[in-house]
């Protein structure tokens, strides 16, 4: 059931409404020491120490609300002692101002000298009349998102100013009521947090029986009980006797890849007659139009080579995303594509799914990434792709493993995404409850005593 206060109060700042009337309304710059390092002071690379006096933390240390010590690097005592003001205590709350701003860590279990890299504000209560604790669930709420969205003016904030940051202004109820709320945040977020894993875990699970049942369906079809016989291929092993290997270019007109635009002094285009694809448009083993890319039709005929047609097959041939792969739909026609994505166009259109889920598997992901040749970044060459084997079998027979594939995968897409909006539902609610909890909208003192 939940609780509210007796009597509230407006607390006259637009995105809180009203608060608990016995609350008070305070500024982060009378209440918290708030610092970091000047530009002046900034450390080179070469300053970042394996190990040395004193850890310097960065946003990247920053751990499941916490430091992990295991990973800092270090500075010498000369470089710690130039700038006492972000020399680390412990129960000192960090976050950080640069890129990805608003994360936070409290420091905790500090047992040598620590010391902050810039894009972090070190915060630390001034007096005993505020818990850090409290403070950190102020920060985590979207209270603190709102004030920021609220003195962006409308842009993407990608720094957290200090001056800005000072002005912030949050509800501070007594100190036994601020560890009350603490507390009671602690224990309800982690249960949340523990629900969430809970079906991420169960959301992994059935991807990795999406996986072996594409494996099974394109290596060994249907028939449990076929005849098999060697493939000939060390890692493919037996296959159903009638079926054959052929390799991937035998089955393809062409197998080529893209080009940048500007290589040819041509632009990429927010808008344009003709789609550009690059490896960000293949998610999920489809073909997305965000980002959305074009080039004119001037440049598309330069480009003939990657001219891109219906049904072609576009697999990511460079880069993080490497082996991702999606077939090419009607509507994104015409398009073309980068360097980065390879296009397999087959001589005969109905192998393309078939084809698409083969690469799918995971045994053609393994050999893509032993083939990968390590560079700046991983690719695969287009003779290696054209090499890879594929086991060849009769149209019906591919069209059944093609449909099963779909209906299967169409049943565990279903339980995933029933799992997902769950998983939206419980963060939504760790949300609402965090800030509700900060802002006394509603009355834990029940649950937790004071």
């Amino acid at each position: 059931m939940i609780r509210k206060y007796k009597q509230y109060k407006d607390s006259g700042i637009k995105w809180v409404g009203e608060v608990p009337k016995d609350w008070n309304i305070k500024k982060i710059k009378y209440e918290c020491y708030v610092k970091g390092r000047v530009g002046w002071n900034g450390l080179k690379s070469s300053e970042f120490l394996t190990d040395g006096y004193s850890y310097l933390i960065t946003g990247t240390d920053f751990k499941n609300d916490v430091i992990d010590w295991n990973n800092c690097y270090y500075i010498d005592k000369v470089r710690y002692d130039e700038d006492p003001f972000i020399q680390l205590l412990n129960d000192d709350l960090l976050i950080t101002k640069d890129g990805t701003i608003g994360k936070l860590a409290v420091v905790t279990d500090l047992n040598r000298p620590a010391c902050l890299n810039s894009g972090i504000f070190v915060v630390r209560a001034l007096n005993k009349e505020l818990s850090t604790r409290y403070l950190f669930w102020i920060l985590k709420s979207s209270i603190f998102n709102y004030y920021n969205e609220y003195t962006s003016y409308g842009s993407t904030i990608q720094h957290l100013y200090q001056n800005v940051f000072v002005e912030f202004t949050f509800c501070m109820p007594t100190f036994a009521e601020q560890m009350a709320i603490a507390s009671f945040l602690e224990v309800r977020t982690a249960k949340i947090d523990q629900l969430i894993a809970l079906k991420e875990k169960l959301i992994m699970l059935y991807e990795e029986e999406k996986i072996v049942l594409i494996n099974s369906a394109v290596t060994k079809g249907l028939n449990p009980k076929v005849k098999t016989k060697p493939s000939g291929i060390d890692w493919l092993g037996d296959i159903p006797e009638h079926w054959e290997v052929k390799r991937l270019k035998w089955l393809s007109t062409i197998i080529s890849k893209g080009t940048t635009p500007s290589t040819v002094g041509r632009d990429i285009l927010p808008v344009g007659d003709v789609r550009f694809l690059k490896a960000e448009n293949i998610v999920n083993n489809t073909t997305v139009g965000d980002p959305s890319n074009f080039i004119d039709q001037g440049t598309n005929e330069i480009l003939l080579r990657s001219q891109l047609e219906e049904l072609d097959i576009l697999f990511v041939i460079a880069g993080a995303t490497l082996g991702k792969v999606a077939i090419l739909p009607a509507n994104f026609c015409p398009a073309n594509t980068n360097q980065a994505v390879s296009f397999i166009r087959l001589k005969d259109k109905k192998y393309v799914f078939y084809v698409w889920y083969w690469l799918q598997s995971n045994l053609i992901n393994q050999l893509i990434w032993l083939d990968a040749v390590q560079a700046a970044q991983p690719n695969l060459s287009m003779e290696n792709l054209g090499n890879f084997y594929i086991p060849f079998i009769p149209v019906g027979e591919q069209e059944a493993i093609v449909n099963h594939i779909d209906t299967e995968c169409h049943r565990l897409d279903s339980i995933i995404n029933q799992f997902q909006a769950q998983i939206e539902l419980f963060r939504e609610y760790r949300k609402t409850l965090i800030s509700d909890a900060v802002s006394g909208k509603i009355d834990i003192r029940c649950e937790v005593a004071i």
